[in-house]
């Protein structure tokens, strides 16, 4: 098949489905289920803390950006680090992303297993992310527009839940109302307020926490291919981002402590499930967990897209001959064959879910994958970076302010927050396993050939 006969990646986004995308990509589980623990570490200052790590979020999804505006037809935004890298740091790039995204998305089929068992306590776990996987999967093999539509339709439940929340919050401190420990008041968010309330070490350690909350926002990158009109909908979706988090994060936590004073909310509760049980919800832990159900069905849908682009881009800019067969996309314009493949993959998580050390293992990888992001964070960042000193600038397109102060700072915060990984007992190992995993796989990256081969 000549090169002008082969099929291309579906364009059957439309700009609703990319907008909700982006919300939902936001939005996950860590602020239903995490969001009493992050406040009890930091306190009011969490809202410093989701401010400023929403801020560099921002600015690396602005850097990712501009490269995607100037040359949208990427299947996903790693493909640039292997442009303006180099195929050694693509190769690394490429791989570690791939294999951070299927462990980050088998911890997501577990969690789908863990919150089904709410109302059927005796299906076996493992059964519960088959069937989800397989259903997942279907809907990713049908046509990008049934995904883009599940997506939307997951995304309003979350952001439904959150204004559901804010508007309880807001007219439980209008009406004055009464809860078991005290009045809905909005000074209780800064009664009492202390920039360290438990110290300074938990304020730093609220930072890792509060991260990652945050990993997944840089999907929106791999649906530009795949949207009908992607330099017109792509400016859109990230300069709303600082808004989004303004609103649904920071909206949410300022409101949770409006409700109950922050130094009374339990760390291991959810504050939604807290919030609607003081208003007379019936159910409310059934319809909290409906939603981080959701939410998780969303994250691990959202993985299947990411996976199965980027083992299709990875197989395209590869030297294996066992991968070509994944170099290619379905007459309907689907990278089938990689999806399928990285679905596959995913069934690693029902066996490790069903025997306990490997289980343990496997918890550990997956924190150890998390911590991947920050340094693909980084690598976006130093590829935009080479990309505003190669022709390929583009000066007239969707262009980041001031990138000379805030690329250097977003990177010395990543930098920062992964030092900081090291400080904590429960993040130190899964650290020095994302380390020993950079030097390694990058020695291995080191002995791949210089250059990608060629696309013709």
């Amino acid at each position: 098949m000549s090169k002008e006969n082969e099929p291309s990646l579906q364009k059957g986004l439309q700009n609703r489905h990319v907008q909700l995308i982006a919300i939902g990509g936001t939005i996950g589980t860590g602020l239903f289920m995490g969001a009493g623990n992050s406040i009890h570490f930091a306190g009011p200052a969490i809202l410093l803390v989701y401010a400023i790590i929403g801020a560099m979020m921002f600015v690396m999804m602005r850097a990712m950006g501009e490269m995607l505006y100037q040359d949208p037809s990427q299947p996903t935004f790693i493909s640039y680090m292997t442009k303006y890298l180099g195929n050694r740091v693509g190769f690394f790039a490429r791989w570690s992303y791939w294999l951070t995204t299927i462990f980050f998305g088998m911890a997501e089929l577990t969690a789908i297993g863990k919150y089904v068992q709410f109302w059927f306590p005796s299906m076996p776990e493992w059964l519960i992310q088959i069937i989800f996987l397989v259903a997942l999967a279907a809907v990713n093999l049908i046509a990008v527009a049934v995904f883009g539509e599940m997506e939307f339709w997951f995304s309003m439940i979350k952001v439904t839940a959150i204004l559901a929340l804010i508007a309880t919050g807001i007219m439980m401190a209008f009406g004055h109302f009464k809860t078991p420990v005290g009045y809905v008041e909005f000074s209780n968010v800064w009664h009492n307020f202390n920039l360290f309330p438990n110290g300074i070490g938990n304020f730093v350690n609220a930072f890792q926490m509060v991260m990652f909350a945050f990993v997944g926002m840089e999907f929106i990158g791999m649906t530009v291919a795949e949207t009908e009109n992607p330099r017109k909908i792509l400016p859109k979706a990230i300069n709303q981002i600082p808004f989004r988090v303004l609103f649904f994060y920071l909206g949410a936590l300022f409101v949770i402590m409006t409700i109950y004073p922050w130094k009374q909310i339990p760390a291991h509760q959810s504050p939604f499930v807290m919030v609607f049980e003081l208003v007379g919800l019936k159910g409310a832990a059934a319809i909290i967990n409906f939603v981080v159900l959701t939410a998780a069905a969303s994250s691990f849908n959202s993985i299947l897209f990411s996976a199965g682009r980027n083992f299709y881009s990875l197989s395209k800019e590869s030297h294996a001959k066992f991968l070509k067969p994944f170099a290619k996309l379905s007459k309907s314009g689907l990278p089938s064959k990689a999806l399928l493949f990285s679905a596959l993959v995913s069934i690693g998580s029902p066996i490790f879910s069903s025997i306990p050390a490997i289980n343990d293992a496997f918890v550990f990888v997956t924190s150890a994958a998390t911590d991947l992001f920050l340094m693909i964070y980084i690598m976006i960042l130093w590829a935009y970076w080479e990309y505003r000193k190669s022709s390929d600038y583009m000066p007239d397109g969707f262009l980041m302010k001031a990138p000379r102060v805030f690329v250097p700072m977003a990177v010395i915060f990543f930098v920062f927050v992964y030092i900081t990984l090291f400080f904590n007992d429960s993040s130190v190992v899964p650290a020095i396993g994302a380390t020993v995993w950079l030097v390694v796989f990058g020695i291995i990256s080191y002995f791949q050939p210089k250059e990608a081969p060629s696309k013709q």
